[in-house]
């Protein structure tokens, strides 16, 4: 299957597409985690995107889709994979509807995870990352403290709060989600391809339903 996550942030994609990852056996590919390594490994769209990540610029789209067409052409995702944080944006889509009708593959099913505005500012403000890159282990303040206060269970490493997970930056993430991202539910549901999952609740809640959803679709695909 190919599975496409849209989120607003906060709203737990990176989480749950890693469990969903883990039981369906796809490989969960974020934009990020992409061009990370795609620069580490020097790969040709790699090295485009490291000229414009150290002039501290946003890599073009046309790099983007070219990092995701070296990834989705590769034998690890023959069977599938999830796709989490792109598109980001209509134009961004369109690029990827060209890109996956080029090397023959269709979107299975798009993932709506809504979460009312007031959670999803909790959410992010409470977050704290460990400040060793090398662990880079997560917690929440409310919802998955460390067992020492402001300091990683893992390595003992003091944690830190993301400059952009700041509650006067919350807002302003948000509203361009909204503006940017969120067109995107009607963009996919013209063609009878989304889904939208309460991401409200607890985190194993939400998974169950997440996997009904996507084994429902799966079902009608194969019927």
């Amino acid at each position: 299957m190919q599975i496409l996550f849209l989120g607003a942030p906060g709203a737990g994609k990176g989480t749950q597409c890693k469990r969903v990852a883990v039981d369906l056996q796809l490989p969960h590919l974020s934009s990020g985690d992409l061009l990370r390594e795609a620069v580490k490994a020097g790969t040709a769209a790699g090295v485009k995107a490291k000229s414009f990540m150290d002039k501290g610029v946003l890599v073009p789209d046309d790099v983007l889709i070219d990092m995701f067409e070296e990834k989705l052409s590769a034998p690890e995702c023959k069977n599938g994979f999830i796709l989490d944080g792109f598109p980001r944006n209509v134009a961004q889509a369109e690029a990827l509807d060209k890109l996956l009708s080029k090397i023959k593959k269709d979107l299975s099913i798009v993932i709506d995870l809504t979460v009312d505005f007031g959670m999803l500012t909790e959410r992010i403000t409470g977050r704290r990352l460990c400040s060793n890159k090398a662990c880079n282990a997560p917690y929440h303040v409310k919802f998955a403290p460390s067992k020492k206060e402001n300091a990683c269970d893992l390595c003992g490493t003091e944690l830190y709060q993301r400059s952009d997970d700041k509650e006067e930056l919350v807002a302003e993430r948000l509203k361009t989600y909204n503006e940017q991202t969120a067109p995107l539910t009607a963009y996919y549901s013209k063609r009878s391809i989304l889904e939208t999952v309460d991401g409200n609740g607890e985190q194993d809640a939400i998974f169950t339903e997440l996997m009904k959803t996507i084994n429902k679709k799966k079902t009608e695909i194969h019927a």
